[in-house]
């Protein structure tokens, strides 16, 4: 039995070493006016955009989508997560880009370039439709 914790004690320990950051973050409390997602506000799923994990950074980009236009304030950092080396969560952003609309323009050339020169097939579709969301132009 002991040779199984012993095994197990280092699976643990990189879990909580990953999942620390993002537990602690989300006890913040919103400022005023400032949206939130089931309970953080949007400043700490922003941080969350920078996580060490995959997870947690996809998981940042779908709460901050879900704010739709409200989001705005994180349009700087979803398009630094467009170069995220995970595709998830490069599919995560562009979506959240989408959700917020016109308002995310400044994203549109970095969505260009996912459409031009990203792997997934997937990544690539919703950055498509992130940009017609945005500005209104369909991208082939």
């Amino acid at each position: 039995m002991s040779f199984r914790i012993t095994r197990a004690l280092p699976a643990l320990g990189l879990f909580l070493v990953l999942a620390a950051p993002a537990a602690a973050q989300k006890s913040k409390v919103a400022k005023a006016g400032e949206p939130s997602y089931d309970g953080p506000p949007l400043s700490s799923w922003v941080e969350d955009l920078s996580g060490l994990s995959p997870y947690t950074r996809h998981s940042a980009a779908y709460a901050i989508a879900s704010m739709g236009p409200k989001g705005a304030p994180a349009v700087p950092a979803l398009i630094k997560a467009l170069d995220d080396s995970e595709a998830t969560v490069r599919y995560a952003s562009a979506l959240a880009l989408r959700e917020i609309g016109p308002d995310a323009k400044a994203a549109v050339e970095p969505l260009r370039k996912l459409v031009d020169f990203d792997r997934s097939e997937d990544v690539v579709a919703m950055a498509r439709k992130a940009i017609k969301q945005i500005s209104g132009e369909v991208v082939e």
